[in-house]
């Protein structure tokens, strides 16, 4: 049995999961709804106040869902519930991050402003403080969409290894090179 798919999933209260008869599951709580389709085979059930998701047999395909269902069901609960936040961290010099409405402007070295339109879900702030690094903080109740977003920001600017320049995650750990050393003769 899947280590992570027999759990059973917890509902926090002011949390609440239906399922249809499509196989969908509409999750709402304080900060929104999501909703997910799954596969016809894995069932989805509420018992004693906890979600339980089933496989029917232990097909390799059937096992692969079951823990990958388990786990997005469980990350939509947390998202009504709590929500997702990441934050980025723009190092180098004259790197800069603005706010326009729903589009995020930065500024990353390059001879032009680069633009970045955020969906409706994520909400984003900018954040410049003297002698610190400026940090894009993204929120949203969507793991996966925030980290799709948070990870085109980074592909915008990735991190170099010899002076660490680039868009980072706060608390990212760079490994950094030597740099070419002089001749000797």
């Amino acid at each position: 049995m899947s280590r992570i798919g027999k759990l059973p999933i917890a509902l926090p209260a002011g949390v609440q999961v239906s399922v249809d008869n499509e196989n969908t599951v509409t999750v709402k709580g304080p900060k929104g709804t999501l909703t997910q389709a799954v596969d016809r085979d894995i069932a989805v059930a509420m018992e004693d106040g906890n979600v339980v998701v089933t496989r029917p047999t232990e097909q390799k395909r059937h096992k692969a869902m079951h823990g990958l269902y388990r786990s997005l069901i469980n990350n939509m609960i947390t998202g009504v519930n709590t929500g997702y936040e990441h934050k980025l961290e723009l190092v180098g010099v004259g790197y800069k991050a603005t706010l326009a409405g729903s589009s995020l402007e930065l500024s990353l070295g390059y001879s032009h402003n680069v633009y970045l339109a955020l969906p409706p879900e994520v909400k984003a702030t900018a954040v410049t403080e003297k002698g610190k690094n400026p940090i894009v903080t993204l929120n949203s109740i969507d793991k996966q969409l925030i980290g799709q977003v948070a990870a085109k920001i980074r592909s915008l600017r990735k991190v170099e290894p010899y002076k660490g320049k680039g868009v980072r995650f706060v608390g990212e750990i760079v490994r950094r090179k030597a740099g070419k050393t002089a001749a000797k003769k």
